[in-house]
Protein backbone atom coordinates (compact mmCIF):
# COMPACT_ATOMS: atom_id res chain seq x y z
CA UNK A 1 0.00 0.00 0.00
CA UNK A 2 2.91 1.93 0.81
CA UNK A 3 3.78 2.11 -2.94
CA UNK A 4 0.67 3.13 -4.00
CA UNK A 5 0.42 6.09 -1.55
CA UNK A 6 3.56 7.26 -3.06
CA UNK A 7 1.96 6.88 -6.42
CA UNK A 8 -1.17 9.25 -5.19
CA UNK A 9 1.46 11.88 -3.75
CA UNK A 10 3.04 12.32 -6.73
CA UNK A 11 0.30 12.06 -8.75
CA UNK A 12 -1.17 14.48 -6.61
CA UNK A 13 2.06 16.80 -7.16
CA UNK A 14 2.10 16.43 -11.03
CA UNK A 15 -1.46 17.21 -10.70
CA UNK A 16 -0.29 20.67 -10.03
CA UNK A 17 1.63 20.93 -12.70
CA UNK A 18 -0.32 19.27 -15.27
CA UNK A 19 -4.18 19.41 -14.08
CA UNK A 20 -3.82 22.98 -12.32
CA UNK A 21 -2.30 24.48 -15.60
CA UNK A 22 -5.00 22.84 -18.10
CA UNK A 23 -7.40 23.43 -15.84
CA UNK A 24 -6.89 27.81 -15.91
CA UNK A 25 -5.85 27.02 -19.36
CA UNK A 26 -9.22 25.63 -19.72
CA UNK A 27 -10.81 28.57 -19.02
CA UNK A 28 -9.51 30.43 -21.83
CA UNK A 29 -12.66 29.04 -23.37
CA UNK A 30 -13.86 32.40 -21.24
CA UNK A 31 -12.70 35.10 -23.10
CA UNK A 32 -11.76 32.93 -26.47
CA UNK A 33 -16.13 32.12 -26.32
CA UNK A 34 -16.67 36.01 -25.81
CA UNK A 35 -14.29 37.53 -28.37
CA UNK A 36 -14.59 34.98 -31.45
CA UNK A 37 -17.43 33.36 -32.84
CA UNK A 38 -18.17 29.95 -33.16
CA UNK A 39 -16.32 30.02 -37.22
CA UNK A 40 -13.31 31.81 -35.75
CA UNK A 41 -13.18 29.38 -32.82
CA UNK A 42 -13.18 26.37 -35.19
CA UNK A 43 -9.98 27.95 -36.33
CA UNK A 44 -8.07 27.86 -33.05
CA UNK A 45 -9.64 24.16 -32.66
CA UNK A 46 -8.13 23.18 -35.87
CA UNK A 47 -4.87 24.60 -35.51
CA UNK A 48 -4.64 22.84 -32.19
CA UNK A 49 -5.23 19.26 -33.36
CA UNK A 50 -2.50 19.60 -36.34
CA UNK A 51 -0.40 20.58 -33.28
CA UNK A 52 -1.16 17.57 -31.34
CA UNK A 53 0.29 15.31 -34.48
CA UNK A 54 3.60 17.51 -34.88
CA UNK A 55 4.27 16.91 -30.92
CA UNK A 56 4.03 13.17 -31.40
CA UNK A 57 6.44 13.15 -34.64
CA UNK A 58 8.96 15.50 -33.43
CA UNK A 59 9.68 13.85 -30.03
CA UNK A 60 9.73 10.54 -32.08
CA UNK A 61 8.37 8.36 -29.30
CA UNK A 62 11.83 9.43 -27.30
CA UNK A 63 10.07 10.50 -23.92
CA UNK A 64 9.37 6.50 -23.63
CA UNK A 65 12.46 5.80 -25.16
CA UNK A 66 13.76 7.30 -22.01
CA UNK A 67 12.25 5.83 -19.30
CA UNK A 68 12.91 2.66 -20.79
CA UNK A 69 16.79 2.83 -21.30
CA UNK A 70 17.49 5.04 -17.95
CA UNK A 71 15.84 2.66 -16.25
CA UNK A 72 17.41 -0.48 -17.47
CA UNK A 73 20.21 -1.90 -14.69
CA UNK A 74 23.72 -0.30 -15.06
CA UNK A 75 22.35 2.41 -17.70
CA UNK A 76 24.09 5.75 -18.21
CA UNK A 77 21.31 8.09 -17.39
CA UNK A 78 23.04 11.30 -18.70
CA UNK A 79 24.26 9.45 -21.59
CA UNK A 80 20.30 8.45 -21.97
CA UNK A 81 19.50 11.99 -21.65
CA UNK A 82 22.19 13.03 -24.31
CA UNK A 83 21.22 10.45 -27.45
CA UNK A 84 17.33 11.14 -26.52
CA UNK A 85 18.05 14.71 -26.67
CA UNK A 86 20.11 14.31 -30.21
CA UNK A 87 17.21 12.56 -31.99
CA UNK A 88 14.63 15.20 -30.85
CA UNK A 89 16.42 18.12 -31.82
CA UNK A 90 17.43 16.25 -35.23
CA UNK A 91 13.77 15.96 -35.96
CA UNK A 92 12.24 18.96 -34.35
CA UNK A 93 14.58 21.55 -35.98
CA UNK A 94 14.54 20.61 -39.47
CA UNK A 95 10.77 20.68 -39.52
CA UNK A 96 10.00 22.92 -37.89
CA UNK A 97 11.70 25.41 -39.98
CA UNK A 98 10.02 23.98 -42.70
CA UNK A 99 6.54 25.06 -41.83
CA UNK A 100 7.73 28.41 -40.59
CA UNK A 101 9.35 28.68 -44.16
CA UNK A 102 6.09 27.52 -46.14
CA UNK A 103 4.00 29.07 -44.27
CA UNK A 104 2.54 30.94 -46.53
CA UNK A 105 1.61 27.92 -48.97
CA UNK A 106 0.50 26.19 -46.26
CA UNK A 107 -1.81 28.52 -44.57
CA UNK A 108 -3.29 29.05 -48.09
CA UNK A 109 -3.89 25.41 -48.58
CA UNK A 110 -5.98 24.97 -44.80
CA UNK A 111 -8.17 27.77 -45.51
CA UNK A 112 -6.67 31.26 -43.97
CA UNK A 113 -4.12 32.85 -46.91
CA UNK A 114 -4.26 35.83 -45.01
CA UNK A 115 -2.63 34.49 -41.86
CA UNK A 116 0.85 32.74 -42.52
CA UNK A 117 1.70 34.27 -39.07
CA UNK A 118 -0.68 31.30 -37.66
CA UNK A 119 1.51 28.79 -39.06
CA UNK A 120 4.74 30.39 -38.14
CA UNK A 121 3.89 30.71 -34.79
CA UNK A 122 2.44 27.64 -34.49
CA UNK A 123 6.05 25.79 -35.73
CA UNK A 124 7.76 27.64 -32.91
CA UNK A 125 5.40 26.68 -30.23
CA UNK A 126 5.96 22.96 -31.50
CA UNK A 127 9.40 23.15 -31.99
CA UNK A 128 9.76 24.52 -28.01
CA UNK A 129 7.51 21.77 -26.44
CA UNK A 130 9.79 19.03 -28.28
CA UNK A 131 12.76 20.71 -27.33
CA UNK A 132 11.73 20.67 -23.56
CA UNK A 133 9.98 17.08 -23.66
CA UNK A 134 13.08 14.97 -22.61
CA UNK A 135 14.32 17.82 -20.13
CA UNK A 136 11.15 17.56 -18.83
CA UNK A 137 11.05 13.75 -18.69
CA UNK A 138 14.48 13.57 -16.76
CA UNK A 139 12.91 15.27 -13.93
CA UNK A 140 10.25 13.03 -13.80
CA UNK A 141 12.82 11.01 -13.91
CA UNK A 142 14.67 12.34 -10.61
CA UNK A 143 11.55 12.44 -9.06
CA UNK A 144 11.06 16.74 -9.17
CA UNK A 145 7.97 16.56 -9.56
CA UNK A 146 7.54 19.76 -7.55
CA UNK A 147 10.10 21.63 -9.93
CA UNK A 148 7.98 20.48 -12.60
CA UNK A 149 5.27 21.94 -11.31
CA UNK A 150 6.25 25.55 -10.36
CA UNK A 151 7.29 25.74 -14.17
CA UNK A 152 3.80 24.28 -15.81
CA UNK A 153 1.70 26.33 -13.24
CA UNK A 154 4.46 29.05 -13.88
CA UNK A 155 3.70 28.59 -18.01
CA UNK A 156 -0.26 29.01 -17.87
CA UNK A 157 -0.09 31.66 -15.55
CA UNK A 158 1.56 33.72 -18.22
CA UNK A 159 -0.28 32.18 -20.98
CA UNK A 160 -3.63 33.56 -19.51
CA UNK A 161 -2.19 36.75 -18.65
CA UNK A 162 -0.72 37.29 -22.18
CA UNK A 163 -4.19 36.31 -23.68
CA UNK A 164 -6.44 38.84 -21.36
CA UNK A 165 -3.35 41.17 -22.29
CA UNK A 166 -3.66 40.92 -26.31
CA UNK A 167 -7.63 40.11 -26.50
CA UNK A 168 -8.81 42.85 -23.60
CA UNK A 169 -6.08 45.74 -23.99
CA UNK A 170 -6.54 48.87 -25.96
CA UNK A 171 -3.69 47.58 -29.01
CA UNK A 172 -6.32 44.56 -29.98
CA UNK A 173 -6.66 44.77 -33.87
CA UNK A 174 -9.62 42.27 -34.94
CA UNK A 175 -8.12 41.36 -37.93
CA UNK A 176 -5.32 39.54 -36.11
CA UNK A 177 -7.70 37.45 -34.44
CA UNK A 178 -6.57 33.48 -34.09
CA UNK A 179 -2.56 35.13 -33.89
CA UNK A 180 -2.78 36.53 -30.16
CA UNK A 181 -3.91 33.28 -29.28
CA UNK A 182 -0.61 31.77 -30.95
CA UNK A 183 1.69 34.61 -29.93
CA UNK A 184 0.72 34.44 -26.27
CA UNK A 185 1.29 30.46 -26.19
CA UNK A 186 4.70 30.70 -28.48
CA UNK A 187 5.26 33.74 -25.34
CA UNK A 188 4.86 31.51 -22.44
CA UNK A 189 6.65 28.33 -24.00
CA UNK A 190 9.90 30.50 -24.32
CA UNK A 191 9.70 30.94 -20.39
CA UNK A 192 10.24 27.12 -20.14
CA UNK A 193 14.12 27.72 -22.10
CA UNK A 194 14.52 29.68 -18.66
CA UNK A 195 13.28 26.85 -16.36
CA UNK A 196 15.07 24.30 -18.05
CA UNK A 197 18.10 26.05 -19.23
CA UNK A 198 20.48 23.90 -17.15
CA UNK A 199 19.54 21.04 -18.49
CA UNK A 200 19.37 22.46 -22.01
CA UNK A 201 22.89 23.78 -21.82
CA UNK A 202 24.60 20.36 -20.65
CA UNK A 203 23.19 18.87 -23.76
CA UNK A 204 25.75 17.99 -26.23
CA UNK A 205 24.77 16.31 -29.37
CA UNK A 206 25.59 12.28 -29.48
CA UNK A 207 25.29 9.57 -31.51
CA UNK A 208 26.06 5.72 -30.96
CA UNK A 209 24.89 3.50 -33.57
CA UNK A 210 24.12 0.53 -31.08
CA UNK A 211 22.34 2.47 -28.16
CA UNK A 212 20.49 5.08 -30.36
CA UNK A 213 19.41 2.15 -32.58
CA UNK A 214 17.91 0.33 -29.88
CA UNK A 215 16.43 3.29 -28.56
CA UNK A 216 15.11 4.02 -32.27
CA UNK A 217 13.74 0.70 -32.52
CA UNK A 218 12.02 0.68 -29.11
CA UNK A 219 10.69 4.54 -29.80
CA UNK A 220 9.34 4.21 -33.44
CA UNK A 221 6.38 1.78 -32.55
CA UNK A 222 5.59 4.49 -30.32
CA UNK A 223 5.67 7.40 -32.32
CA UNK A 224 3.03 5.38 -34.28
CA UNK A 225 0.68 4.82 -31.42
CA UNK A 226 0.93 8.16 -30.56
CA UNK A 227 0.36 9.09 -33.59
CA UNK A 228 -2.86 6.77 -34.05
CA UNK A 229 -3.70 7.83 -30.42
CA UNK A 230 -3.96 11.63 -31.55
CA UNK A 231 -5.63 10.00 -34.92
CA UNK A 232 -8.00 8.69 -31.77
CA UNK A 233 -8.06 11.66 -30.17
CA UNK A 234 -8.41 14.82 -32.48
CA UNK A 235 -8.89 13.95 -35.92
CA UNK A 236 -12.69 14.09 -35.45
CA UNK A 237 -11.72 17.70 -34.91
CA UNK A 238 -10.64 18.02 -38.51
CA UNK A 239 -12.35 15.75 -40.06
CA UNK A 240 -15.50 17.26 -38.89
CA UNK A 241 -14.28 20.50 -41.75
CA UNK A 242 -14.12 17.90 -43.89
CA UNK A 243 -17.10 15.45 -44.01
CA UNK A 244 -19.76 18.00 -42.63
CA UNK A 245 -22.43 18.60 -45.42
CA UNK A 246 -23.25 22.02 -46.88
CA UNK A 247 -25.56 23.76 -43.96
CA UNK A 248 -26.32 20.47 -42.21
CA UNK A 249 -28.57 21.21 -39.21
CA UNK A 250 -28.27 25.24 -40.38
CA UNK A 251 -24.59 25.23 -39.59
CA UNK A 252 -21.76 25.72 -41.39
CA UNK A 253 -18.83 23.32 -41.16
CA UNK A 254 -16.65 26.14 -39.29
CA UNK A 255 -19.35 26.91 -36.83
CA UNK A 256 -19.79 23.31 -35.82
CA UNK A 257 -15.97 22.63 -34.94
CA UNK A 258 -16.28 25.89 -32.98
CA UNK A 259 -19.17 24.43 -30.80
CA UNK A 260 -17.45 21.20 -31.04
CA UNK A 261 -14.12 22.59 -29.42
CA UNK A 262 -15.43 24.20 -26.86
CA UNK A 263 -17.69 21.58 -25.51
CA UNK A 264 -14.80 19.38 -26.00
CA UNK A 265 -12.92 21.10 -23.61
CA UNK A 266 -15.23 19.94 -20.76
CA UNK A 267 -13.77 16.68 -21.25
CA UNK A 268 -10.43 17.98 -19.90
CA UNK A 269 -11.74 17.76 -16.49
CA UNK A 270 -10.98 13.66 -17.17
CA UNK A 271 -8.40 14.17 -19.56
CA UNK A 272 -6.03 16.54 -16.92
CA UNK A 273 -6.69 13.58 -14.44
CA UNK A 274 -5.25 10.73 -17.20
CA UNK A 275 -2.65 13.17 -17.97
CA UNK A 276 -1.51 13.86 -14.51
CA UNK A 277 -1.38 9.68 -13.56
CA UNK A 278 0.31 8.88 -16.84
CA UNK A 279 3.16 11.38 -15.81
CA UNK A 280 3.69 9.58 -12.67
CA UNK A 281 2.40 5.97 -13.46
CA UNK A 282 5.23 5.82 -16.38
CA UNK A 283 8.02 5.61 -14.17
CA UNK A 284 6.38 3.89 -11.63
CA UNK A 285 5.38 0.87 -13.97
CA UNK A 286 8.91 0.19 -15.04
CA UNK A 287 10.64 1.26 -11.91
CA UNK A 288 8.42 -1.52 -9.89
CA UNK A 289 8.44 -3.94 -13.63
CA UNK A 290 10.82 -6.72 -11.61
CA UNK A 291 8.66 -6.33 -8.25
CA UNK A 292 6.87 -10.31 -8.08
CA UNK A 293 4.16 -8.12 -6.47
CA UNK A 294 4.03 -5.95 -9.63
CA UNK A 295 0.82 -7.74 -11.22
CA UNK A 296 -1.56 -7.37 -7.88
CA UNK A 297 0.16 -3.84 -7.37
CA UNK A 298 -1.06 -2.86 -11.03
CA UNK A 299 -4.65 -4.02 -10.36
CA UNK A 300 -4.89 -2.16 -7.56
CA UNK A 301 -3.88 1.00 -9.69
CA UNK A 302 -5.68 0.36 -12.02
CA UNK A 303 -8.69 -0.25 -9.63
CA UNK A 304 -8.26 2.86 -7.46
CA UNK A 305 -8.04 4.74 -10.78
CA UNK A 306 -11.44 3.96 -11.97
CA UNK A 307 -13.11 4.37 -8.60
CA UNK A 308 -11.60 8.03 -8.88
CA UNK A 309 -12.45 8.39 -12.53
CA UNK A 310 -15.82 7.35 -12.52
CA UNK A 311 -16.12 9.95 -9.59
CA UNK A 312 -14.99 12.53 -12.03
CA UNK A 313 -17.63 11.63 -14.60
CA UNK A 314 -20.43 11.84 -12.69
CA UNK A 315 -19.45 15.26 -11.05
CA UNK A 316 -18.69 17.10 -14.12
CA UNK A 317 -22.13 15.87 -15.76
CA UNK A 318 -24.44 16.44 -13.46
CA UNK A 319 -23.10 20.00 -12.68
CA UNK A 320 -23.23 21.02 -16.44
CA UNK A 321 -26.15 23.07 -15.87
CA UNK A 322 -24.36 25.66 -13.85
CA UNK A 323 -20.70 25.12 -15.62
CA UNK A 324 -22.13 25.81 -19.05
CA UNK A 325 -21.80 29.52 -17.75
CA UNK A 326 -18.27 29.02 -18.85
CA UNK A 327 -19.14 29.33 -22.69
CA UNK A 328 -20.28 33.29 -22.46
CA UNK A 329 -22.24 32.67 -26.23
CA UNK A 330 -25.34 30.87 -25.93
CA UNK A 331 -24.25 29.79 -29.36
CA UNK A 332 -22.10 27.08 -27.85
CA UNK A 333 -24.40 25.25 -25.73
CA UNK A 334 -26.41 23.39 -27.69
CA UNK A 335 -23.60 21.11 -27.87
CA UNK A 336 -23.47 20.24 -24.29
CA UNK A 337 -24.85 16.81 -24.58
CA UNK A 338 -21.35 15.19 -26.03
CA UNK A 339 -19.87 15.70 -22.63
CA UNK A 340 -20.50 12.69 -20.69
CA UNK A 341 -20.01 10.67 -23.88
CA UNK A 342 -16.22 12.18 -24.04
CA UNK A 343 -16.19 12.01 -20.45
CA UNK A 344 -16.47 7.79 -20.38
CA UNK A 345 -14.37 7.93 -23.58
CA UNK A 346 -11.40 9.42 -21.62
CA UNK A 347 -12.21 7.51 -18.61
CA UNK A 348 -11.72 4.25 -20.95
CA UNK A 349 -8.35 5.81 -22.16
CA UNK A 350 -6.76 5.97 -19.06
CA UNK A 351 -7.67 2.49 -17.87
CA UNK A 352 -6.01 1.47 -21.90
CA UNK A 353 -2.69 3.41 -20.49
CA UNK A 354 -2.69 1.14 -16.86
CA UNK A 355 -3.14 -2.01 -19.26
CA UNK A 356 -0.76 -1.09 -21.32
CA UNK A 357 1.88 -0.93 -18.69
CA UNK A 358 2.54 -4.70 -20.44
CA UNK A 359 3.57 -4.33 -23.75
CA UNK A 360 5.92 -1.36 -22.38
CA UNK A 361 7.95 -3.37 -19.67
CA UNK A 362 7.86 -6.60 -21.61
CA UNK A 363 9.11 -4.60 -24.72
CA UNK A 364 6.37 -5.37 -26.99
CA UNK A 365 5.37 -2.09 -28.04
CA UNK A 366 4.36 -3.44 -31.31
CA UNK A 367 1.12 -4.29 -29.86
CA UNK A 368 0.89 -1.01 -28.72
CA UNK A 369 0.64 0.17 -32.53
CA UNK A 370 -1.69 -2.33 -33.67
CA UNK A 371 -4.12 -1.53 -30.90
CA UNK A 372 -4.39 1.75 -31.64
CA UNK A 373 -3.81 1.77 -35.21
CA UNK A 374 -6.51 -0.12 -35.37
CA UNK A 375 -8.23 2.21 -33.25
CA UNK A 376 -7.45 5.25 -35.59
CA UNK A 377 -8.85 2.78 -38.77
CA UNK A 378 -12.11 2.99 -36.54
CA UNK A 379 -11.98 6.60 -35.46
CA UNK A 380 -11.62 7.28 -39.19
CA UNK A 381 -14.17 5.00 -40.75
CA UNK A 382 -16.83 5.88 -38.36
CA UNK A 383 -16.55 9.51 -38.52
CA UNK A 384 -16.69 9.22 -42.28
CA UNK A 385 -19.84 7.90 -41.80
CA UNK A 386 -21.34 8.81 -38.97
CA UNK A 387 -20.70 13.01 -38.96
CA UNK A 388 -23.36 13.55 -42.59
CA UNK A 389 -25.90 11.16 -40.56
CA UNK A 390 -25.22 13.10 -36.81
CA UNK A 391 -22.56 15.42 -37.06
CA UNK A 392 -20.82 15.68 -34.08
CA UNK A 393 -22.44 13.78 -31.82
CA UNK A 394 -21.60 11.14 -34.26
CA UNK A 395 -17.57 11.56 -33.88
CA UNK A 396 -18.32 11.72 -30.13
CA UNK A 397 -19.93 8.28 -30.28
CA UNK A 398 -16.91 6.93 -32.39
CA UNK A 399 -14.19 8.59 -29.95
CA UNK A 400 -16.13 6.12 -26.91
CA UNK A 401 -16.32 3.44 -29.26
CA UNK A 402 -12.29 4.06 -30.36
CA UNK A 403 -11.53 3.79 -26.70
CA UNK A 404 -13.53 0.84 -25.65
CA UNK A 405 -12.18 -0.88 -28.28
CA UNK A 406 -8.23 -0.61 -27.33
CA UNK A 407 -9.08 -1.02 -23.43
CA UNK A 408 -10.80 -4.59 -24.45
CA UNK A 409 -7.93 -5.59 -26.89
CA UNK A 410 -5.28 -4.68 -24.91
CA UNK A 411 -6.87 -5.95 -21.60
CA UNK A 412 -7.39 -9.50 -23.43
CA UNK A 413 -3.81 -9.50 -24.98
CA UNK A 414 -1.87 -8.44 -22.07
CA UNK A 415 -3.60 -11.42 -19.90
CA UNK A 416 -1.72 -13.61 -22.32
CA UNK A 417 1.77 -11.48 -21.87
CA UNK A 418 1.73 -9.99 -18.34
CA UNK A 419 -1.42 -11.69 -16.45
CA UNK A 420 -2.60 -9.05 -13.85
CA UNK A 421 -5.79 -9.73 -11.82
CA UNK A 422 -7.77 -6.93 -13.06
CA UNK A 423 -11.21 -6.02 -10.96
CA UNK A 424 -12.64 -5.94 -13.81
CA UNK A 425 -16.55 -6.34 -12.34
CA UNK A 426 -16.16 -4.20 -9.76
CA UNK A 427 -14.76 -1.51 -12.35
CA UNK A 428 -18.10 -2.09 -14.23
CA UNK A 429 -20.26 -1.78 -11.44
CA UNK A 430 -18.24 1.68 -10.66
CA UNK A 431 -19.42 3.02 -13.74
CA UNK A 432 -22.77 1.83 -13.70
CA UNK A 433 -23.27 3.52 -10.63
CA UNK A 434 -22.04 6.69 -12.06
CA UNK A 435 -24.38 6.39 -14.87
CA UNK A 436 -27.37 5.34 -12.96
CA UNK A 437 -26.89 8.65 -10.56
CA UNK A 438 -26.57 10.74 -13.76
CA UNK A 439 -29.55 8.88 -14.97
CA UNK A 440 -31.33 10.35 -11.59
CA UNK A 441 -30.30 13.78 -11.76
CA UNK A 442 -32.91 14.34 -14.68
CA UNK A 443 -35.96 12.88 -12.77
CA UNK A 444 -36.50 15.72 -10.87
CA UNK A 445 -36.76 19.60 -12.19
CA UNK A 446 -36.36 22.27 -9.14
CA UNK A 447 -37.77 25.64 -9.41
CA UNK A 448 -34.11 26.95 -7.95
CA UNK A 449 -31.11 26.30 -9.51
CA UNK A 450 -29.88 26.32 -5.93
CA UNK A 451 -31.99 23.42 -5.04
CA UNK A 452 -30.79 21.47 -8.38
CA UNK A 453 -27.49 22.12 -7.31
CA UNK A 454 -28.25 20.61 -4.05
CA UNK A 455 -29.74 17.67 -5.32
CA UNK A 456 -26.81 16.66 -7.77
CA UNK A 457 -24.38 17.45 -4.63
CA UNK A 458 -26.04 14.53 -2.84
CA UNK A 459 -25.84 12.33 -5.57
CA UNK A 460 -22.75 12.97 -5.53
CA UNK A 461 -22.88 12.20 -1.81
CA UNK A 462 -24.11 8.77 -2.57
CA UNK A 463 -21.01 8.03 -4.76
CA UNK A 464 -18.76 8.79 -2.24
CA UNK A 465 -20.48 7.13 0.67
CA UNK A 466 -20.79 3.94 -1.95
CA UNK A 467 -17.27 3.70 -2.66
CA UNK A 468 -16.34 4.29 1.00
CA UNK A 469 -18.11 1.71 2.36
CA UNK A 470 -17.15 -0.82 -0.79
CA UNK A 471 -13.26 0.14 -0.43
CA UNK A 472 -12.51 0.84 3.25
CA UNK A 473 -12.05 -2.94 4.16
CA UNK A 474 -9.21 -3.22 1.34
CA UNK A 475 -7.55 -0.29 2.38
CA UNK A 476 -8.05 -1.04 5.93
CA UNK A 477 -6.30 -4.42 5.60
CA UNK A 478 -3.31 -3.25 2.73
CA UNK A 479 -2.74 -0.27 5.29
CA UNK A 480 -1.63 -3.15 7.69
Amino acid sequence: MGKIKNLASETAIYGLGTIIPRLINYFLVIPHTRIFLPEAYGIITNLYAYAGFLNVVLLFGMETAFFRFANKPGADRNRVFQLAQTVVVGIALPISLVIGLNARFLAKTLGFAGHPEYLQYLAGIVLLDALVAIPFARWRQEKKATLFSIAKVTNVLVLVGLNYLFLFSRWFEPARGVGYVLLANLLANALFLIFLGKSLLSWRPAWNQEQTGHMLRYAYPVMLMGLAGMTNELFSRICIEWWWPVDFQGHSAQYALGVFGACYKYAVFMNLVVMAFRYAAEPFFFSNANDKHSPALFAKVNHYFIVAGCFIVLVVTVNLDWLKWMLRSPAYHEGLDIVIILLIAYLFMGVYYNFSAWFKITDRTHFGTWFTALGALITIGGNYFLIPIAGYYGSAWVTLACSGFMMVACYTFGQRYFPVPYQVGKGLAYLLLACGLIGLSNTWAFNAQWQTTMYHLFLCLIYLVVAWQAERKNVSSNAT
